[in-house]
């Protein structure tokens, strides 16, 4: 099949599924990308930013969008959803985890915190359902029209905890039409990762869509530890997922029913003690990717489950839609891990490994139980005139177990501390939005939020791993409570028909947090709700007569008694602060070209400045480290002056795909280049948790053709091309531990289309 017809027909069809779900002219959008793709120019980009399907280049938001080649290439090895990492302007993503609990961070803003009740700054949207819980947040990326990533505060129409911004996934929906894919790769360590899905209609009113994803890789990394040796120890993982969903459209109404379920089985992040040659951020001589010395590998593991539903009911009426989105998220998990990442060396004189731990640290955290039930009920107008508004109620409820458990390595892992901690959650809102077209040329938009938020907290010891006071039974109950007026104002102005300039002004909030790891301590600590203004303008613009788009964003933001997490510090537990203030500014470009005919590129760039301004606030440092803040008189690091943890100063990705009509089908090769620059794992700064600046390269290349109504596809891919090896966070309790990033990974892939 031609490119261009390729091209086109993946146009139509992507017009038609956010047709279906969200009620814009199916007829519109597609004559408006078919257009598009018959002069090579580059494709229309349609997101939901503001809940309805709108050009990306008129929204007066920060939006960046993954779809296509590009989602493809970045997903492919099998990867979680850390692949997004550093691939959109000012998003970093990282996991002490592994596969589950991923951490967002957006113009710099995130949070570390690795309990499992920890609340982040940047909020995630499947499905238009909010995950809340951070292991949510880590189910498989597949069968996905779109990603979207909203950059700043969006506390008006997503308003849990979104002062950061907001990741946002569609699926794929069901249509009409007879459809599917299958793929499966085959790749290093063993690594076989399928998915497909299938749909069509079941009557002229209802159709159905099946997507199913299956994972596996071998563990690979040798325990060379003396007296506990052990081959292909940690680092496999077996993860499955499905969804299902049933769309029904009738003349004013549509429903879409979604049901979805996940199960992985594999190990945790491989933790590597005195990785870090002490007095540098070097990795250690002789480092390698597949070998760790633990005493407590055996008994490593990872073990997660999820499942969830959503139901979104949608009534067109003569100049109005309702929409009633109803959402149930469920998630269990249990990992275990040697978190020390090494073995105590005092009798081994002939021990040649990466050096000692000062005390054996084997730990777990499970949800035995978790339940998140949401709804949302929303009233738009569909008015002809200059004015039009959305507004609508929210309700969000969670109940969490979390369980907290320390095991006696010495003992061959004997259970000796457990805490239980129950948190149940409580949310309403009610928001508003109006936008009012002043001219041609002029729209204005202005939202309004008020947000209700209540959390009941306990933690029950029932015994400890430590002597006296911090091992006693202990029990302890905290409650908190607060509300807040999120708001925004934006305008947005065609200086002609390729560029429009916009301003937006936004204040949001993150609600109270409750810290109760009391394992190792016996204080449940308490953050206060932070608050942050963000000023940002734009340009979006289509240049060379559509060959060309150049998108520019520069922002300031200012942050109130910003949440933030003491990790560690001479002991496996967490402590909640306040910043007084935090001060943040930067800029972002997102581009895209049609070079030739036959190739395409984008390059975009963030620049991320943060800075944390309270002269009183401290923390506990690292067992070994070299660290480089002022000491106070208490022998912790004061923070005032430095730049958040995981927030890079730049990040940068360049794409290019070339295509070349070959024979019957056509040849395309792919190339990406991700940098983000150098980032503290901590709050304070030390010379060893420093992470180095980190490039990687992918390169995808195959050929594709079509035999009837179907294409096939093989090709072969690489990500981490120079196989770059650095560690990308760390533990600071014990020893210089580290994790490290993925190793080069190479494989190859079948695809076929169906129509």
């Amino acid at each position: 099949m031609k490119a261009m017809k390729r091209s086109t027909l993946a146009t139509l069809i992507n017009a038609t599924l956010f047709s279906a779900v969200a009620g814009t002219s199916i007829s519109a959008l597609a004559a408006e990308q078919e257009t598009t793709a018959k002069k090579n120019q580059l494709e229309v980009i349609q997101v939901t930013a503001r809940k309805r399907v709108e050009n990306a280049q008129e929204v007066p938001v920060a939006v960046s969008a993954l779809q296509g080649d590009s989602l493809d290439a970045y997903s492919s090895a099998g990867m979680d959803i850390r692949f997004m990492n550093a691939k959109i302007p000012s998003l970093s993503i990282e996991s002490s985890f592994g596969r589950s609990f991923p951490r967002f961070y957006v113009r710099g803003l995130g949070n570390t915190d690795f309990d499992l009740n920890a609340s982040q700054p940047v909020s995630l949207v499947v499905d238009e359902i909010v995950q809340e819980n951070a292991i949510l947040k880590g189910f498989p990326v597949f069968d996905v029209a779109r990603v979207e990533v909203l950059r700043g505060p969006q506390g008006t129409l997503f308003g849990r905890n979104t002062p950061a911004g907001l990741v946002k996934f569609d699926t794929v929906k069901p249509s009409q039409e007879f459809e599917g894919y299958g793929s499966v790769s085959y790749g290093s360590r063993g690594a076989v990762d399928f998915e497909g899905a299938v749909g069509g209609s079941l009557t002229d009113r209802l159709s159905t869509r099946v997507s199913v994803l299956w994972q596996d890789k071998d563990d690979y990394i040798d325990n060379r530890a003396p007296g506990f040796e052990q081959k292909d120890a940690l680092g496999g993982y077996t993860e499955q997922a499905a969804r299902i969903q049933f769309l029904y459209e009738g003349d004013d109404f549509t429903g879409l029913f979604n049901y979805h379920v996940r199960d992985l089985d594999g190990s945790p992040i491989a933790f590597r003690a005195n990785t870090i040659k002490p007095g540098t951020n070097d990795l250690v001589d002789g480092f390698e990717n597949d070998v760790v010395y633990h005493d407590a590998a055996s008994r490593a593991t990872q073990q997660v489950e999820s499942q969830g539903a959503s139901l979104k009911l949608e009534w067109d009426l003569a100049n109005h839609t309702v929409t009633s989105i109803s959402g149930w998220e469920s998630a269990e998990i249990y990992s275990r891990a040697d978190i020390d990442g090494g073995l105590d060396t005092s009798n081994l004189p002939n021990y040649t490994g990466p050096g000692s731990t000062p005390f054996s640290s084997e730990s777990a955290d499970g949800i035995p139980d978790q339940d998140q039930y949401t709804q949302e009920l929303r009233l738009s107008s569909n008015f002809a005139g200059d004015v039009n508004y959305q507004m609508g109620v929210f309700y969000f409820d969670e109940a969490l177990t979390i369980e907290n458990f320390s095991y006696d390595t010495a003992n061959n892992g004997v259970l000796n501390g457990f805490v239980s901690q129950q948190q149940d959650t409580k949310a309403w809102a009610v928001f508003g939005s109006i936008d009012y077209t002043i001219t041609d040329a002029l729209k204005v938009t202005a939202g309004l939020r008020y947000s209700d938020d209540e959390k009941e907290f306990s933690a029950n010891r029932t015994f400890g791993p430590l002597p006296g006071e911090a091992g006693a039974p202990l029990f302890i109950e905290r409650d908190v409570s607060d509300d807040h007026v999120s708001w925004d104002l934006s305008a947005n102005y065609k200086i002609n028909d390729d560029v429009n300039w916009y301003g937006r002004i936004a204040n949001s909030f993150r609600a109270p947090s409750l810290q109760g790891r009391i394992l190792f301590g016996s204080e449940v600590t308490v953050a206060d709700s932070e608050t942050v203004t963000s000023f940002e303008t734009g340009i979006k613009s289509d240049v060379l007569d559509g060959q060309g788009r150049v998108n520019a964003t520069v922002f300031y933001y200012t942050m109130d008694d910003q949440q933030l997490t003491a990790v560690g510090g001479g002991a496996n537990f967490n402590r909640l602060l306040n910043a007084d203030k935090t001060t943040g500014y930067g800029f972002e470009i997102d581009s895209e070209w049609v070079l030739t005919d036959e190739l395409n590129a984008t390059f975009n760039l963030s620049y991320n400045k943060t800075e944390l301004k309270d002269k009183d606030l401290s923390v506990a440092v690292c067992a070994q480290c070299t660290v480089t803040d002022p000491i106070n008189n208490g022998g912790q690091a004061i923070l005032d002056g430095n730049s958040l943890p995981h927030a890079p100063e730049w990040i940068s990705n360049i794409t290019l795909r070339y295509t070349k009509e070959l024979a019957e089908g056509e040849f395309f090769t792919y190339a990406d280049v991700s940098y983000r620059s150098e980032i503290d794992f901590f709050l304070y700064e030390s010379v060893e948790f420093e992470g180095k600046p980190l490039t990687e390269v992918g390169l995808r290349a195959g050929y594709a053709w079509a035999q009837g109504d179907y294409e096939y596809e093989v090709s072969a891919f690489v990500r981490n091309l120079f196989d770059e090896q650095q560690a990308i966070g760390g533990v600071d309790f014990n020893n210089n531990t580290a994790m490290v990033n993925e190793e080069r990974y190479i494989g190859a892939e079948f695809k076929v289309n169906f129509f």
